[in-house]
């Protein structure tokens, strides 16, 4: 190499001025080999590079480089020549070791092993292994008729009321049905105050001069003592019946009110009667509703929220001390559930003025003579109930969580309330156990299944296990279903919340088709919860919720002028809705950003998809109004919930106040206007992801 500088330098002129320096090194760990080519120029080196250096006693007789003539003589083309092709040799012995590198790298050849032989543990890519239609498939094929019928045998069990060592003993058969599918298994304890009808003794009413009944049936939560006053027929109890005779100008004060069973939860019958303060509320099963016979009894609770009333907001331990305490939504009026016959009797003997038209039945509201006495003496107790859990783990986000649980806990044999359920819960857990580990489907979030002990009691089971778990649920659960019979099998059944919800009583109305209706509604359940882990990304429609949102600002704008006119001392011309319009309009291009965001995402980034669920799971959280204690409203979404929190409240607010309605107050509709509208603000800050895309116009 130092000759061939030396000729080059020649061929040149003289000295090196330059030179070409070449480093051709082989990484010993397999690497590409490395090539170095450095240029330099003795006045570089010795002046920095600048032109400067220190060294100022340059021969100045030296004659540049550039201003010499090259000397085409025979022995300096020969020279030439030799030095060319030493460089071409150099640059194939270059080319020919990166290329052997290459070819000696480690490369996995399809064809040398089975997709069968290789076994993988977990996905790495973003995109599932299956596609959708073919989920379904898979599903179908596990989810059957035989083996649907063959549970449901296993889990019936004519006594298995919460905390009862039927309902125990259910559970244990749970767990190891998830044991045998090979699924992680946990069980979850709660202690738990629930009220039950008296062990000694009894619940009794009394009309006007008759022997007094003693109904079997009871409604648990109940306000407990005696109330009397004059019977109002009030049809089905809703707001609009109430409001009917309101518009009658009929007296609704200290009345006990008997209404149908149906159409509205006994819990909002009861929450209705107590806001136009009746004393005590009777419910019946009309015969045009409920074709059970005259002496079948009901069964059901009247708090209206959800959980153990006694601990609202937080969970039920033996072993953590609160102070006394109780939900709201606990009635302070009697209610009772009578029978058929009882109710019908009472019906037949009212007098007073004739029902509103479109009331069908019997057709007198009852006047001040129709005198009852009421006595509730429902015995509160403390229940230790478990709930039961197994979980097949995701293979891309197994810490993110979509929950289906069923009902366990019946108030008499209860096999289409929970054991219908339950199976449709067992089965799914098998098929979808089974299709991971032999048909090749892989979820990308975790399936937890859940077993809820005291679901009649107010999905109590349920709701003290997500308020253990409220912090973690924040950030890691993607979506909550609760299986419900009653919904899902679809079907006009008047057994329920009976001791005559019986697999017989099913039978006859479904023509013996139970496996097959409860199959049906497994696939319907089994396909919500498999499309929540089988997606990229989670699905929910947030423009619904803009619509909602918008409608509501409309409305309650308008009213606010309305009030602004007409009572001008209760709202001043600055109080503007100018805030909530710029919130909603907040949420709305939050909404939109995100869908756009969606539109545009890389399916294959894990991360990314990771960040978009994230911001979707944050929605239904954010509309719960952090303004309102549990306590004192259960339903604390704005939206969908119940309480003066929510903007139809706001509405009816501002409806009292246009009509100056002594119930309402002015200073109370500012401040929940002002909570309302940064509810809204939060929601759409949150929905828009990174603190640099928060929306600060409000």
């Amino acid at each position: 190499m130092d000759q061939a500088r030396s000729t080059i330098s020649k061929i040149f002129n003289g000295e090196p001025h330059s030179y070409t320096r070449f480093n051709l090194t082989q990484n010993m760990e397999g690497d590409n080999s490395q090539v170095e080519m450095k240029l330099s120029s003795e006045i570089d080196e010795e002046t920095g590079g600048n032109g400067v250096g220190g060294h100022l006693n340059h021969n100045s007789n030296r004659t540049p480089y550039v201003a010499q003539k090259f000397g085409r003589t025979p022995k300096n083309l020969c020279f030439m020549a030799a030095t060319i092709f030493l460089i071409f040799i150099i640059g194939y012995l270059i080319g020919y070791l990166v290329h052997r590198n290459k070819d000696l790298a480690p490369t996995c050849a399809p064809s040398a092993l089975r997709y069968e032989d290789v076994s993988v543990a977990h996905e790495t890519g973003a995109a599932p292994l299956m596609d959708w239609d073919d989920v379904k498939k898979l599903l179908a094929e596990k989810l059957t008729t035989s083996s649907m019928d063959a549970v449901l045998g296993q889990l019936t069990s004519s006594n298995h009321r919460a905390g009862s060592p039927g309902d125990e003993d259910l559970g244990n058969k749970v767990i190891t049905k998830f044991k045998e599918y090979s699924m992680k298994t946990w069980t979850d304890e709660h202690f738990v105050k629930v009220q039950d009808p008296p062990a000694s003794g009894y619940n009794r009413i009394v009309f006007k001069n008759e022997s007094e009944e003693h109904p079997t049936g009871f409604l648990s939560y109940s306000a407990s003592g005696t109330a009397r006053g004059a019977v109002l027929y009030a049809h089905y109890g809703q707001e609009d019946d109430l409001r009917q005779l309101k518009d009658m100008n009929i007296d609704m004060n200290n009345r006990v009110m008997l209404v149908r069973a149906g159409r509205i939860s006994f819990a909002e019958k009861v929450a209705n009667a107590a806001k136009v303060n009746a004393s005590a509320v009777l419910i019946y099963p009309d015969p045009a509703d409920y074709s059970i016979g005259e002496s079948t009894p009901l069964f059901g609770h009247v708090h209206m929220g959800s959980g153990d009333p006694y601990t609202p907001g937080f969970p039920s331990f033996n072993h953590t001390q609160f102070p006394p305490v109780q939900s709201s939504g606990l009635p302070n009026i009697s209610a009772q559930t009578i029978t058929t016959g009882m109710g019908m009797n009472i019906l037949r003997q009212l007098g007073g003025r004739t029902q509103p038209n479109g009331w069908e039945g019997i057709n007198r509201l009852g006047d001040e003579s129709d005198v009852i006495t009421v006595e509730v003496n429902n015995v509160l107790t403390e229940k230790r109930i478990n709930n039961v859990f197994g979980v097949i783990k995701g293979f891309v986000d197994a810490d993110r969580y979509v929950v289906i649980g069923a009902q366990r806990d019946a108030w008499g044999p209860g096999f289409a309330a929970s054991s219908v359920g339950t199976s449709v819960l067992v089965e799914l857990a098998r098929s979808i156990s089974d299709m991971v580990e032999n048909g090749g489907f892989k979820p990308r979030r975790s399936i937890v299944f859940a077993s809820w002990s005291a679901g009649e009691y107010g999905s109590v089971g349920a709701t003290e296990w997500l308020e253990v778990r409220s912090a973690w649920q924040r950030f890691r659960l993607a979506a909550f279903f609760f299986y419900s019979t009653k919904i899902n099998l679809l079907i006009d059944y008047p057994h329920f919340n009976t001791n005559l919800d019986t697999r017989e009583n099913l039978n006859s109305v479904t023509a013996s088709q139970v496996p097959q209706l409860a199959v049906r509604a497994g696939q319907f359940a089994g396909h919500i919860a498999l499309r929540l882990v089988h997606d990229h990304l989670l699905q929910m429609d947030l423009k619904k919720y803009n619509q909602l949102i918008r409608s509501h600002v409309v409305q309650i704008n308008g009213k606010v002028k309305t009030v602004q006119r007409m009572q001008p001392q209760l709202l001043p011309k600055a109080l503007t809705v100018r805030w909530l319009i710029m919130a909603s309009g907040s949420y709305s291009r939050a909404s939109s950003a995100l869908a756009a965001d969606i539109q545009n995402s890389d399916l294959e980034d894990i991360e990314m998809c990771r960040v978009i669920n994230d911001r979707i799971m944050t929605v239904e959280r954010n509309f719960l109004s952090p303004y309102v204690s549990p306590r004192d409203s259960p339903f604390r979404h704005i939206l969908l919930g119940s309480g003066p929190h929510t903007l139809k409240a706001l509405t009816n607010h501002l409806d009292s106040l246009t009509t100056a309605n002594p119930d309402a107050n002015a200073e109370q509709f500012r401040n929940q206007f002002a909570q309302a509208t940064w509810t809204i603000q939060t929601c759409a800050n949150s929905l828009a992801g990174d603190i640099w895309s928060l929306d600060n116009e409000i």
